[in-house]
């Protein structure tokens, strides 16, 4: 039995102690961002509203706090949003103890004082670079995790032993793990297909759809390279493997649809989507101030298209 933290008690967060506790982890679930929604969980006798189900008994929920941190953990999961990253960092970067942690939480970040694009993983290790993270990306969907589907992802560190050992800590018979030291390129690829499920959803019908699909897996090659990547883990799990998924049915394929029929972003947001995160929308703002300035627009016409639509809040127009 191992001592895991899991910081996040969202879908996936909540979805990822299935597992852990079917491998009789003592598993602790913890919520920083969002207080309410964990006094929540506890009052309804830990059903989570978005799984639509009961978590295990076995799970300990919380109050998150330093001292909960600075336990003795066999492994800490970062499983909040993008926007939550900082605060976690803020809290990691005064930590006392040496923790393996893992990230869940797909994202990126234009850091101004550097001017350069990072990755979650960096983002939590700026003021700390002691701490031992792994991350942890592919297509798994939480409500699928959570009724136990079986589903794959991969785990990457730059020693993969970390990785494996991690690995074995987590799989099951429905949780499969595959490893990778291309940490870049597995956080990169994970990220930006959120971008690339928005434009493949934009087009008029499966036969632009699938050529969309073609052509965003170049790109996506291009960028994973630029940023210091392998471009082959475009066609793993955290690439192809998770840009399936969103694009065949999710929110961000969803906007891509509307956009696609001529609405600009605020519009559709408002009228179709106005209660509902759109990631890809949310990291197109994010990274769009590095990507239109620094990466010529023939080398990635597809994402160029995709942002300067966000960005200028105008219809999207894509030469197919």
């Amino acid at each position: 039995m191992n001592k895991i933290l899991v910081i996040g008690a969202g879908a996936m967060g909540a979805a990822f102690t299935f597992p852990l506790v079917d491998n009789n982890h003592k598993v602790t679930l913890t919520e920083p961002y969002n207080k309410d929604f964990q006094k929540k969980l506890l009052k309804k006798n830990k059903f989570h509203p978005t799984l639509k189900l009961k978590l295990s008994k076995k799970v300990s929920i919380k109050k998150f706090s330093s001292e909960l941190l600075n336990e003795k953990w066999d492994l800490v999961v970062v499983a909040v949003s993008s926007i939550g990253i900082e605060m976690v960092r803020q809290y990691l970067k005064n930590i006392k103890r040496k923790n393996s942690i893992l990230v869940l939480t797909k994202g990126l970040k234009f850091d101004q004082n550097i001017n350069k694009i990072i990755t979650m993983s960096e983002q939590l290790s700026k003021e700390n670079q002691n701490l031992n993270i792994s991350v942890l990306k592919g297509p798994c969907l939480a409500k699928e995790l959570a009724n136990k589907i079986k589903s794959y992802t991969v785990i990457a560190n730059k020693n993969i032993n970390i990785a494996k050992n991690i690995g074995k800590l987590i799989s099951t018979k429905y949780y499969k793990t595959e490893y990778s030291s291309d940490v870049k390129g597995v956080e990169f690829s994970s990220a930006i297909k959120n971008i690339y499920s928005m434009i493949i959803g934009s087009g008029e019908g499966d036969n632009t759809a699938s050529a969309l699909f073609r052509k965003s897996l170049d790109e996506m090659e291009y960028l994973v390279k630029y940023f210091r990547g392998k471009k082959e883990t475009v066609h793993g799990l955290a690439g192809v493997g998770d840009l399936y998924v969103s694009a065949v049915g999710g929110r961000n394929s969803k906007m891509g649809e509307y956009l696609g029929k001529g609405y600009n972003f605020k519009i559709a947001k408002k009228k179709f989507m106005k209660n509902v995160t759109v990631e890809g929308a949310d990291l197109a703002k994010e990274i769009t101030p590095y990507v239109l300035k620094k990466i010529k627009k023939n080398k990635i016409p597809l994402m160029h298209a995709l942002l300067s639509a966000i960005a200028k809040n105008k219809k999207l127009k894509i030469n197919y």
